[in-house]
């Protein structure tokens, strides 16, 4: 089960449970729409991957499924992220 993070881990913006911006790896890494799409050029910093737009769980489920509370905020270090991204960017995701 998805634990629909609450908030873009680089920009820190909210990504409620409903949000239609929330962007996740298959690791579940979670980045709002716009640092996927301008900073990121949808790779993963963690884990080279690409990006999907995440599922939204059903209001009813939410109340026995609840989405995450606690964030997970990793300000990317551009310095660090540019080899991978430059050696990754023009590498489809089901290629990678």
């Amino acid at each position: 089960m998805l634990e629909i993070r609450p908030t873009c881990e680089h920009c820190d913006k909210p990504l409620p449970p409903d949000s239609q911006e929330a962007m996740i790896c298959s690791y579940e890494c979670t980045f709002c729409k716009d640092c996927v799409t301008e900073l990121l050029q949808n790779v993963c910093p963690n884990c080279g991957g690409g990006f999907e737009k995440r599922p939204v769980r059903p209001s009813a489920q939410l109340q026995k499924y609840p989405a995450r509370v606690d964030k997970v905020f990793n300000l990317i270090k551009m310095s660090v992220f540019a080899g991978l991204l430059e050696q990754q960017k023009n590498v489809p995701p089901h290629l990678r």
